[in-house]
């Protein structure tokens, strides 16, 4: 009983709550109506717009959290980066859609704040007063000047006040409940008109893409650079040394045969090295392990080949398209090799299931605990590779760990 009871007067209290926010309303409209014919004396318009859709903003805000408490999924904030400067940062926020619709939320919780308060107190004292007519005509026989309303309406009547009991009853358990789909559909209004419409949704969509997109043609210029480098470097300096090695050991091959056959020597062990080099510069392009076994195969020769033990719970039934899994191969084998060289852990647990129109995969271990993306490059190369195919990462790593970190990577079904 006691928690039902708690339940209604919190319910209650975010009546009260939602009252209070939708109390400035007539202010805020009338700064923003004044505020044209303010800026034509000397600007003065300006900064009272300036003020009336800051305080507008907060209040959208603290209803965006308390509707997506309610409701059990956030509202996003709609509103685009402004350019710095005041008149500038004016403009753009009059001609930001979102700014009229907070406007309109705020008149509407107005109305709906205040009536639905009205309605859940109502609802209470008339529960009150009906369940209690009878004590009251007892107390009260004769005519006051505070006659409570229920005395009036039955004329002190004894038989229409007991009558008016179950009445009561009724309204308290009304009362009890209608606050919370009072709440409901004041939680359900800010969500239509305090989330971004979908011309905005798209538009932050596109932005966010195209962002994404340079990133990822950064990072490709960037690895073929590397590439460039690593042959430069690698490969093709030996390659060099076996044809300089050949090409004096056919200068003395008939006059020093032990000489030659000794260059010989070196220039076949500076191919096997080159050779090597080439092999490991294209398994860190495309692993052959994953075209020839797809990304489950991979998964499991990255764990094999891990310095600490590694679960695998691995749920995939087709093969994916090539870019898909190369992308979750190396975002699998980028965390786990971070989880190996940073964390401590003693444990890595690694989970790949394909969803149809996205595949999940989570990196867990034991270990310290602390990371974060904007610390060295590995979590950020991580991003950058879901960023390309519009997937996202999310991390928990609190101080002491332990860290997971959750990725989803949209593919075709």
């Amino acid at each position: 009983m006691g928690w039902r009871f708690a339940r209604g007067a919190r319910e209650s209290g975010q009546l009260l709550v939602g009252a209070v926010i939708g109390l400035p309303a007539p202010f805020l409209l009338a700064m923003i109506l004044l505020s044209v014919p303010a800026s034509l004396v000397a600007g003065l318009g300006i900064v009272v717009f300036g003020v009336a859709g800051t305080l507008l903003r907060r209040l959208a805000n603290v209803q965006r959290d308390r509707a997506a408490a309610l409701l059990g999924r956030p509202i996003e904030r709609p509103y685009a980066d402004h350019p710095e400067g005041l008149l500038p940062r004016a403009r753009a926020v009059v001609s930001d859609t979102a700014t009229w619709r907070d406007l309109a939320w705020l008149v509407s919780q107005f109305g709906l704040g205040i009536a639905g308060l009205a309605a859940g107190l109502g609802l209470w004292l008339a529960a009150v007063e009906c369940l209690t007519a009878p004590l009251l005509r007892a107390l009260l026989p004769a005519r006051t000047g505070f006659d409570p309303a229920v005395l009036e309406f039955t004329g002190r009547s004894t038989l229409l006040g007991w009558l008016l009991v179950p009445v009561g009853a009724g309204l308290a358990l009304l009362a009890y409940r209608l606050p919370r789909h009072l709440l409901s559909g004041q939680a359900r209004l800010a969500a239509a008109l305090l989330r971004p419409t979908s011309a905005a949704q798209l538009s932050a969509r596109v932005d966010r893409l195209t962002a994404t997109r340079a990133a990822a043609v950064d990072a490709s210029a960037a690895e073929l650079r590397r590439i460039e480098r690593d042959l430069h470097d690698g490969a093709q300096m030996r390659l060099v040394a076996v044809r300089m090695n050949i090409g004096m050991a056919q200068d003395v091959l008939d006059a020093d045969p032990a000489t030659a056959r000794a260059l010989m020597a070196e220039a076949s062990a500076s191919a096997g090295s080159a050779l090597t080099e080439l092999r490991d510069l294209v398994r860190g392009i495309h692993p052959p392990m994953l075209a020839d076994r797809g990304l489950a195969g991979a998964a499991q020769a990255l764990a094999l080949s891990s310095s600490i033990p590694v679960e695998l719970d691995l749920r995939l039934d087709r093969r994916l398209t090539a870019p898909v899994e190369s992308a979750a191969y190396f975002v699998l084998a980028e965390s786990m090799v971070n989880a190996i060289r940073h964390s401590g852990a003693t444990l890595i647990q690694v989970a790949v299931a394909d969803h149809g129109h996205f595949l999940s995969l989570a990196v867990h271990d034991n270990g310290r605990g602390g990371a974060h993306a904007g610390r060295g490059t590995g979590l950020r190369g991580i991003q950058r590779r879901l960023s390309a195919f519009d997937g996202s990462l999310r991390i928990s790593s609190p101080t002491g760990g332990p860290t997971t970190l959750e990725m989803e990577l949209p593919c075709a079904s």
